[in-house]
């Protein structure tokens, strides 16, 4: 990237910072007001707010209300599915997965009717009690901005990505006043085991740091949650029940992706039109709420009263169930929300719940269960550290918050990876690592292929990314001049160099008479040499004639175990 663009990149980044801070304050207003109704048809009974954004901790429950309680959710969630699924199925869900969805298969693009609809069905959804966070809408939402912004520039794929995570930690800041954390959380999230997309982060902190600002004017500077700055770990017996905190949040860690999406999975076998699908996990959330009022809407309000240890501990592990299906029924239906807030809920109640058990303090541990439990869960540890921090201005527990937040999350991906459970992340579109990613792989694609530019009489550039990601996640071969095409598989079944049908000309490998321009193993490309064995599962980039390629497609799987994973969601999510 020249100088020049560089300095362009820095400016789009302020000006995303400013209008992320704006998007948060929109939809915060759109959040208060439908809010204000629902509270006047149920009398009253509702989510307290925090008093730092102009709430407050009393909770009224109108126990005769308990019909226009359920009667308001489910309202709210008939509207946002309708809403959703007529115009914009993409919005559907906790949109942060959307916008992680789009960094790696679609060159950033997200859809401009995504963003307004995803601010009014999530208002609607948590501001008539669903179960959910403002941590999707507004992510998604600002990341909307960004990829509309650099659409109208006529950016580059590679600077619209960028731009949608500028937008997304903007927005992200202006809600949880987290400026540095989410910064790293956007370019965290995308992947699932330590790897950051780090040339972005110097744009997300500008852009965060910006909404940050910007949005002060509107509610303060002042940190989202309220603990004592003097709050300190000193002895090594806090530090050996945070270590048990820790190996807990693990745990937490693994069943709350798998409750989640298995009750997703739930809600997409049911015969009828994903529209009413939300109403239904509305339903659920009410009733829920007749038993455990606290699980109604966003839980910050619950989360402080944790931290000051106002929660009897026989009622912690229940509202944490509670919570957990709640939650899982409002954003898995279908309806829009976010799960950050939902998660910091369960570490919070986690950490106070152990914190009375042990006569520790409810403040430290629920704060660092917060971080605990989304850093495991999400798989994010070191942007959920920060920002953890930054909310509650706890600085001086920032070692022993990062000291258990590590072994949470190391202890998750550990378990998840020793039983192969289905589902390792609250964000299900992360892909492992880089070589994983569609959009790096195209253009590691494209450089492969301009080595062969001369024998394919094209320039690879000119191939259409679309093209190019469907011969990635769907071997569907791509028509070059001279006759030929080009295939991607992968082998079914190990193919040793020195079978009668292998063979080498002029040091190209060859496969049943398709030239093997190369081959995926292991997380990286390798180019094709004579004397390489064909393992099964290896992923070949194959040139033949059609006759050929017909041929030999029948030795090869026909969707790629490493690039497939965000095209076989997008289905779903297309069919649902």
């Amino acid at each position: 990237m020249n100088e020049k663009n560089n300095r362009i990149l820095l400016l789009d980044s302020i000006l995303l910072g400013v209008v992320g801070a704006f998007g948060a304050q929109v939809f915060m207003f759109f959040l208060n007001l439908v809010e204000h109704y629902s509270a006047l048809l149920t009398a009253g009974t509702g989510a307290p707010g925090l008093p730092g954004i102009g709430g407050s901790l009393i909770q009224t429950v109108v126990h005769n209300r308990h019909f226009m309680v359920i009667a308001v959710i489910v309202f709210g969630g008939l509207i946002s599915g309708i809403l959703v699924y007529t115009f914009a199925p993409e919005a559907e869900g906790h949109g942060t997965d959307t916008a992680v969805r789009a960094f790696h298969r679609t060159g950033g693009l997200i859809r401009a009717c995504v963003t307004p609809l995803k601010i009014i069905a999530s208002a609607l959804t948590i501001g008539t009690g669903g179960a959910a966070g403002r941590e999707g809408p507004t992510a998604l939402f600002s990341a909307g901005i960004g990829s509309m912004y650099a659409t109208i520039k006529k950016s580059s794929n590679r600077e619209r990505r960028l731009l949608v995570l500028v937008g997304m930690a903007a927005g992200l800041s202006a809600i949880f006043k987290s400026p540095i954390g989410t910064a790293i959380f956007a370019v965290e999230v995308l992947y699932g085991e330590m790897e950051f997309e780090a040339s972005a982060l110097v744009y997300t902190l500008l852009g965060s740091v910006v909404a940050y600002m910007v949005s002060g004017f509107f509610v303060g500077w002042q940190p989202l949650f309220t603990v004592s700055q003097n709050l300190l770990v000193t002895d090594p017996e806090t530090i050996f029940y945070l270590l048990i905190l820790g190996v807990v949040s693990g745990v937490v860690g693994i069943i709350l992706p798998n409750v989640f999406y298995g009750i997703r999975d739930l809600f997409h076998s049911l015969p009828i039109a994903p529209h009413f699908k939300p109403a239904i996990g509305a339903l659920g959330v009410g009733l829920i709420a007749i038993a455990f009022p606290q699980v109604l809407g966003g839980g910050y309000d619950w989360i402080q009263k944790a931290m000051d240890g106002q929660i009897v501990i026989w009622l912690l592990p229940a509202i944490i169930v509670a919570k957990m299906f709640a939650f899982s029924f409002t954003v898995s239906s279908g309806g829009s929300g976010g799960v950050f807030a939902p998660s910091l809920f369960l570490g919070a109640f986690l950490g106070s719940f152990l914190a009375l058990l042990f006569h520790q303090s409810s403040a430290i541990f629920a704060m660092i269960g917060m971080a605990a439990v989304f850093g495991a869960a999400a798989r994010v540890p070191i942007a959920t550290v920060i920002m953890v921090t930054e909310m509650t201005g706890g600085y001086r527990l920032l070692a022993p918050a990062a000291l258990t937040v590590l072994l949470a999350y190391l202890l998750q991906v550990s378990l998840v990876s020793m039983f192969n459970l289905k589902y390792k992340s609250l964000y299900e579109a992360q892909v492992p690592d880089r070589s994983f990613s569609p959009v790096h792989q195209i253009d590691e694609l494209r450089n492969i292929l301009s080595f062969y530019t001369p024998k394919l009489s094209l320039n690879p550039k000119r191939i259409n990314r679309i093209d190019l990601l469907s011969l990635l996640e769907s071997s569907i071969p791509i028509d070059i001049p001279n006759g030929k095409q080009i295939f991607f598989g992968s082998l079914k079944n190990d193919y040793p160099k020195f079978d009668d049908d292998s063979k080498c000309e002029l040091f190209y490998m060859k496969y049943k008479d398709a030239e093997v321009m190369a081959m995926f193993r292991d997380g990286s490309w390798i180019y094709p040499q004579c004397g390489i064995d064909l393992q099964k599962g290896d992923e070949l980039l194959l040139m033949g004639v059609p006759e050929v390629i017909d041929r030999i497609r029948i030795d090869f799987n026909s969707v790629s175990r490493t690039f497939s994973q965000l095209g076989l969601q997008q289905q779903k999510l297309d069919q649902s």
